[in-house]
């Protein structure tokens, strides 16, 4: 099962480590969106600010402004006069327009410190091992690229549509291009970024990159937690202090234009909010680190969590060893969320997914495995109950150590036996005085057993029982008297229309000796002293005198019982093989 949780983990993690897409994607996204909405939204870097052309400008501008790009010229002059740092147009401007048109934007867009937007073309699924490399780039028009610096615009969402990465570079045909994001900052910090295979470091900002360049994106909030200005207000001429040294980034909010996406704060989120937060990342925002590190970190967890969990289930009962393997999931889960409260992003998918599978093997094999112990077990006992009493065979599966010292305890003795039985068994024959025997020790076993009694040995037409032995709280005394009452009537019930049958009992209250007997490989409970002693010989003294029961005022003391009827005869009697006389309690029945 070890082998079988390590390889488990191992199959379940290499994807991850490698930065290879998995079916365990979407679930990390569900998980990693609960973290965002737990931990709620983060303040941005207060240098960035968004200037939205949205159904208002539109609106307002559409008689005056021909088209879209005289409307990004006229707001891009706008922006130019508030004096930002940097103004970065998060529009691919592809297509070839009017000449003039296209002048009149290529003369906004040189007259501002401008960075405008490319993008790229990728193949679904190709790994994330190496640098980004798109397979076609779409570039802006050749007047617009002279007179402005170039990124491109790519993000890389998970499997709802959401974007998690923004890659710091990407490896075109022309060479290693940066990012529109990190174009922009490079040109806000003025400063030439260097990069390294886990991190870039920007000024004096140092930012975790993840395999492939790709620099994780903590999304700050739902739509507008940028600041946020619509271009006719820009256009009006009333916000230049707002955007005065800042960095400025502008694209379409306006319905049916520009990409939109998911996020866990809001369902449609504009592109450009999305690049405006990948911006503020690199100027010192809120960062989320993923990295090799981070992802090594993952897989150790998964190995430990799968191994652990495993052993903890096979080794310990299933309620204490589920609860624990269960309690260190909880416990991965706490610090997956205490590290994203850092900035760390711990996978919570990959090493619950590692562990929930040998788990789940480890606690079915568990289970089936304790249901055959059970199995066995129950009939074992079964068996153990055919040859011991019930009561007796419970308390020793229950506690196999029972007994295993010699116990001291005061107990009401009961012996049984028939009477006439050498003469009757004679008469029956082997059959029918097997028959009898057979019917008398179960009705023997059945009373007995009802008052809580133990049946401790069988002797031929005999019995020998206890009572207070498994009943601390009866009376052991009242219990060992009814049974013997109710003896009488059974006991002769057993006889035929040719024959009757009769018994004599003989009860007595003392101190005995509990213990085994026996070697290591079979024992039998027994129990032993001068009290077992006389109730034995009571037998005989009840046979001498015509007697039923005979019963000692030793137990009839101890009796809170009131006999069915008064005895027949009290009497001290001598005792065979005993010094003194013991006052008995004679019924003729």
């Amino acid at each position: 099962m070890i082998i079988a949780a390590l390889l488990w983990a191992a199959m379940v993690s290499a994807p991850h480590v490698s930065a290879r897409a998995s079916g365990l994607d979407r679930l990390e996204a569900a998980l990693l969106d609960i973290r965002f909405s737990l931990f709620g939204a983060v303040s941005p870097s207060p240098e960035v600010v968004i200037v939205a052309i949205d159904d208002v400008t539109l609106a307002e501008t559409q008689e005056k402004t021909a088209t879209t790009r005289l409307l990004l010229a006229d707001t891009i002059d706008a922006i130019a006069a508030a004096e930002p740092k940097v103004i970065g147009l998060d529009v691919i401007l592809a297509d070839a327009g009017a000449a003039d048109v296209d002048d009149r934007l290529a003369a906004a867009l040189s007259a501002a410190p401008m960075v405008i937007a490319a993008g790229g073309s990728f193949i679904d699924g190709a790994a994330a091992t190496l640098i980004a490399s798109p397979v076609n780039v779409l570039r802006p028009q050749p007047a617009f690229a002279d007179v402005a610096d170039v990124g491109l615009v790519n993000l890389s969402t998970d499997a709802t549509g959401v974007p998690r990465y923004v890659s710091a570079i990407f490896a075109t045909d022309v060479g290693v291009e940066p990012s529109f994001a990190l174009r922009i900052a490079a040109r806000f910090t003025d400063t030439e970024p260097a990069i390294s295979a886990d991190q870039m470091t920007l000024g004096d900002v140092v930012l975790p990159l993840d395999v492939g360049f790709n620099m994780p994106l903590r999304l700050i909030g739902p739509r507008s937690s940028i600041p946020t200005y619509s271009a006719i207000d820009v256009l009006s001429g009333d916000l230049k202090d707002a955007l005065a040294n800042k960095v400025v980034i502008l694209g379409y909010t306006a319905t049916a234009f520009g990409d939109r996406f998911p996020s866990p704060f809001d369902e449609s989120v504009p592109g450009v909010e999305i690049m405006a937060t990948a911006v503020s990342q690199m100027l010192g925002g809120e960062t989320l680190r993923r990295d090799e590190a981070t992802r090594r970190m993952d897989m150790i967890a998964s190995f430990a969590l799968a191994v652990l969990g495993t052993v903890l289930v096979l080794t310990l009962p299933l309620s204490a060893g589920v609860p624990l393997a269960l309690g260190l999931l909880a416990l991965w889960g706490g610090a997956v969320l205490f590290a994203f409260s850092a900035g760390i992003w711990l996978s919570a998918a990959v090493p619950l997914v590692s562990a929930a599978g040998p788990l789940t093997g480890a606690v079915t094999t568990r289970y089936y495995t304790e249901k055959r112990r059970a199995n066995h077990g129950a009939k074992a006992l079964a068996a153990l109950k055919q040859f011991q009493s019930p009561a007796l065979a419970e308390m020793i599966a229950d506690d196999p150590s029972f007994l295993k010292e010699p116990t001291a305890k005061s107990l009401s003795i009961f012996f049984i036996d028939l009477s006439s039985f050498t003469h009757l068994s004679e008469w029956l024959g082997p059959a029918r005085t097997q028959d009898l025997l057979k019917h008398f020790h179960q009705i023997t076993a059945q009373a007995v057993e009802t008052e809580g009694g133990v049946v401790l040995n069988y002797m031929g037409d005999g019995a020998l029982a206890v009572f207070g032995m498994t009943d601390a709280n009866g009376n052991s005394a009242d219990q060992a008297l009814r049974t013997s009452f109710a003896l009488i009537d059974a006991v002769r019930a057993l006889g035929q229309e040719d024959y009757t049958v009769g018994c004599r009992i003989g009860l007595h209250y003392g101190d005995v000796i509990l213990s085994r007997l026996g070697g290591d490989r079979h024992q039998q409970v027994s129990v032993a002293g001068d009290s077992v002693n006389l109730a034995s010989r009571l037998l005989e003294i009840a046979k001498t005198e015509g007697a039923t029961i005979a019963a000692t005022d030793t137990l009839l003391d101890v009796s809170a019982l009131e006999p069915p009827r008064p005895a027949d005869s009290v009497k001290p009697v001598p005792v065979r093989g005993r010094e003194g006389w013991a006052t008995v309690h004679f019924w003729s029945v």
